[in-house]
């Protein structure tokens, strides 16, 4: 298992790959479902504090497989059998996110992740030992020993008392966040910026079909029990609007130039977990606003609606701050996705009519956005 050159021509997301992805959609799918649940019962602080939790684990193992993928994917035998481990880890990890989430019971999450991690570190050692240069061989003899350590960590967090793991949990998720940068201190592995840029757009977009998903079938269980499709219907083309938007928003701009070295390439993929659980927070967000409309969650109509603005303007803000404002020039570039994201948030407070303006004020930062860059390609000349 030698490292793959990170300036590989026509580097793709093989099948595999893809197939990992999809199999987190049942992850992200079920820290949506509990999500909605705890805002429509008015549990904000807990249900808010579970989503970060739970989408934290389902973000973390995606990314720990993607970087590692993008350096040493050998796609022989051994390496598809294993990579199919990490999927079955997966899905023990999805089938243990309600406990997690209602219970702040994490023990079948934590097996799907022994499973995931004994796969993933004998990945690490494999590539060790295929290694030539001793640099990168300590490179990945690091990333092994850390996977070993904070997956030790998690299993110990189990036998503290739940009062303790308000406190335990975020310590041991900076030990897992400090992992990379550690190992690759001294030298870095040979993730392919395009490739990786691919990856998180791919994975952004199951994410995002996963949000119209649920919105969808929100609105036909709504329309089966309550056949009040006058207010369904606005509220329905508002978040359609939301979501079009962000797919445009996101893939607005390339970035892989961008990704040229580990600082940027780790603040950039660290930052998209607020970008993806973002994005699947919308979807959420538009079921709390259904069940509201039809009279089945036990909250205001502002409350309701900042479900959705909120995660709206975040995602927006996360973009633009990560990436879009690379690509910006002159003022009223830079200032449209910050302008529209307080706007967004402004709409809360029109109650039932928060999530089709804001649809429409989504809309319009996409026109906006689209007429500034034309504008600019006209006035720049051909080859500059």
């Amino acid at each position: 298992m030698t490292a793959r050159s990170r300036h590989e021509e026509h580097r793709a997301s093989t099948p595999l790959e893809l197939f990992f992805d999809l199999c987190f959609v049942v992850a992200v799918a079920q820290a949506g479902a509990r999500l909605v649940h705890a805002l429509t019962e008015g549990h904000v602080g807990t249900g808010l504090a579970g989503y970060a939790a739970v989408f934290f684990a389902i973000w973390w193992a995606w990314m720990n497989f993607t970087w590692f993928a993008s350096a040493y994917d050998t796609d022989d035998a051994l390496y598809r059998v294993v990579t199919l481990v990490q999927i079955t880890g997966v899905l023990i990890l999805a089938a243990g996110v309600p406990r997690a989430f209602d219970d702040g019971d994490f023990t079948i999450s934590v097996i799907g992740y022994i499973v995931m991690r004994l796969a993933l570190t004998s990945q690490w050692l494999r590539a060790a030992v295929s290694c030539q240069d001793p640099a990168e061989r300590q490179v990945c003899l690091r990333y092994a020993a850390g996977l070993v350590v904070c997956q030790l960590g998690w299993v110990g967090m189990l036998f503290v008392p739940d009062s303790a793991r308000t406190w335990v949990f975020p310590l041991l998720a900076l030990a897992e966040l400090s992992v990379p940068m550690l190992a690759e201190r001294h030298h870095t592995t040979s993730w392919h910026p395009h490739h990786i840029a691919e990856r998180y757009g791919l994975f952004t977009l199951i994410v995002l079909g996963e949000t119209v998903s649920a919105a969808t079938i929100a609105v036909q269980e709504a329309l089966d029990e309550h056949d009040e499709l006058g207010d369904l219907l606005p509220l329905a083309a508002g978040g359609l609007l939301i979501v079009f938007a962000a797919w445009w928003i996101y893939f607005a701009a390339p970035i892989h130039d961008h990704l040229s070295s580990n600082r940027q390439g780790f603040v950039w993929g660290y930052g998209h977990y607020v970008v993806l659980a973002s994005a699947a927070a919308i979807g959420a967000g538009m079921e709390v606003a259904i069940e509201q409309t039809v009279g089945k969650a036990h909250i205001s109509a502002i409350a309701a609606a900042s479900a959705v603005t909120v995660p709206a303007a975040l995602f927006m803000l996360t973009v633009w701050a990560l990436h879009s404002r690379h690509f910006k020039r002159g003022a009223a570039q830079q200032l449209t996705l910050p302008v529209s994201a307080l706007v967004i948030l402004g709409c809360t407070f029109a109650g039932h009519a928060a999530v089709p303006l804001a649809g429409a004020v989504a809309a319009v930062t996409v026109a906006v956005g689209w007429t500034l860059n034309r504008r600019r390609a006209e006035r720049t000349p051909a080859g500059a």
